[in-house]
């Protein structure tokens, strides 16, 4: 057994790393932003524009690419959805340069002419991809700086040269070292101080749409006489490629974090990760645990009469009664109870409307304030366990059916033991076999918590935790509670083997 545990425990930490990358490239590929609205208009991408959101990006990694960092290869480049820019050519550059700055290079005349020959969709689109090259160009980063010395120093466009000129201080500004919430060490800071020194002089190769013929001509030679200063730092050995290629990641990244169990900063309010999970998990915990208790209780003594009793009225009637229930959606049921049973409905007000306490809950004494918890939780608990309920009972009922006439039953009775301890002693304990399994099904619950009806009884648990960090985009909060609740299930399906063999010694695992 102890062979079988140990075997069990080194096959999750495979498991676990495949799920992680899953949902991990999953959430990174969807659309959207951490914290950000789902689409960028004209004035978010003003502020993406001024470096803002940039800051934010570098911070948390977002402007890296998500598995693989191939951006050093300039040879050649196109982008894949997932991996990102899969190297980054000249012609790659000289193309996002024209769709972020479209007017520079054209007089007021020529670019008032053009927008007023497009139509709206035309607009739209060179809004849309205006947007996408901005960000585009921000994320790429100091990777594609000799890119742009190459198109200043060599393209014979004059508006290539210009809008080179005019993303190049953005791009060769070097991040500053900066963990959230947390303090620099002595290095780390004079580091930065020589970071942010370098980047002064940086901004003042800025290029102006005023700029005489002249003027161009000067900045650019100020910007490449500070290229041949700092261009070693693009000298890199095969072995950097590769630590780049592999480690200069996102998901490295937080990888990197997690086997310290540091599940990152949420993005909505920058708290750490865990804490917020913690704050919220009593409950859930409460909640989800109250309501597996009740649906056992509950199911087992059913399952038990419906296996004796077989096609019995009672036995009909609640096969009946538990498949209607089983059926109702939960949102349905939890709505009917708001509307029927809550101080908000319309019938009878007996029950809160939401929430966990009421307001006045810290004016309380110990058994009011446990009283009016009970009340807050009495319509959550009804519609968490009906679900449960049908399919525990029906489970039970089935296992109980196939054993109650098998052979060590029959000699049970033969031996003259009462019908109660024959079914409860001999029979139950085998029947119930099947529902053990369901117990590795339920242990995530216990935590995660049910999302429709906290959100609909507005419960502040994991579940509610949930939907808001999806809605809102909160990255590492979702990353977070699905990796909880992933350990949880192969937790949950160890711990239902080893009942297995609890329950029944003829199971084995040796």
């Amino acid at each position: 057994m102890k062979q079988y545990i140990i075997k069990r425990l080194m096959v999750m930490v495979p498991t676990l790393f495949f799920i992680t990358l899953v949902v991990f490239v999953i959430l990174q590929a969807a659309p959207g932003k951490p914290g950000g609205p789902l689409m960028m208009d004209s004035e978010s991408a003003s502020q993406t524009q001024q470096g803002g959101y940039l800051i934010f990006k570098q911070q948390f990694h977002l402007d890296k690419p998500i598995l693989i960092n191939l951006r050093f290869q300039s040879s050649h480049g196109f982008r894949v959805p997932v991996l990102g820019w899969v190297g980054v050519s000249q012609e790659n550059v000289r193309e996002l340069l024209s769709d972020a700055m479209p007017e520079i290079g054209l007089t007021q005349e020529e670019l008032t002419a053009k927008n007023e020959s497009a139509d709206g969709e035309e607009r739209r689109n060179a809004v849309s991809r205006k947007v996408y090259a901005i960000e585009e160009l921000e994320n790429l980063g100091n990777a594609i700086v000799p890119q742009l010395v190459g198109l200043i120093q060599f393209s014979g466009d004059e508006a290539t040269v210009k809008r080179a000129l005019y993303i190049f201080p953005r791009n060769a500004r070097r991040p500053l070292i900066h963990r959230y919430g947390e303090q620099l060490s002595e290095d780390e800071k004079i580091l930065n101080r020589e970071i942010d020194s370098e980047n002064r002089r940086v901004s003042e190769l800025s290029y102006s749409t005023s700029m005489t013929d002249e003027e161009v001509a000067g900045l650019r030679n100020r910007v490449l006489a500070y290229w041949r200063t700092v261009m070693d730092r693009w000298d890199t050995s095969f072995l950097d490629h590769m630590r780049t290629a592999l480690f200069d990641t996102r998901f490295a990244n937080y990888m990197k974090n997690l086997l310290t169990l540091d599940f990152g900063i949420s993005h909505v309010d920058k708290r750490p990760v865990l804490p917020k999970i913690m704050d919220r998990l009593g409950y859930s915990v409460l909640l989800s645990t109250l309501s597996i208790l009740l649906a056992y209780v509950l199911a087992i003594p059913i399952g038990i009469y419906s296996a004796v009793k077989p096609k019995s009225l009672l036995d009909q009637g609640l096969t009946v009664t538990l498949f209607m229930l089983y059926s109702l959606p939960t949102f349905f049921v939890g709505t009917l109870l708001l509307f029927y049973f809550s101080e908000g409905g319309e019938y009878f007000k007996w029950f809160p409307t939401g929430g966990y306490q009421s307001l006045a809950a810290d004016n309380m004494t110990f058994l009011e304030s446990r009283l009016d918890i009970a009340r807050h939780l009495i319509l959550p608990l009804i519609c968490m366990t009906y679900v449960s309920l049908a399919s525990i009972s029906r489970y039970a009922r089935t296992g109980l059916l196939d054993v109650i006439h098998a052979d060590y039953v029959k000699t049970a009775r033969a031996k003259g033991l009462k019908e109660s301890v024959v079914i409860l002693k001999h029979a139950v304990r085998n029947g119930l076999i099947p529902i053990l399994t369901l117990l590795g099904t339920i242990l995530p619950t216990v935590v995660s918590g049910s999302v429709i009806i906290e959100v609909i009884f507005n419960i502040p648990g994991i579940g509610l935790e949930s939907y808001n960090a999806v809605k809102l985009r909160d990255y590492n909060m979702v990353m977070a509670i699905q990796l909880i609740s992933a350990v949880l299930t192969l937790i949950g399906l160890l711990i239902s083997d080893i009942l297995y063999c609890i329950v029944d010694p003829r199971i084995s695992y040796d």
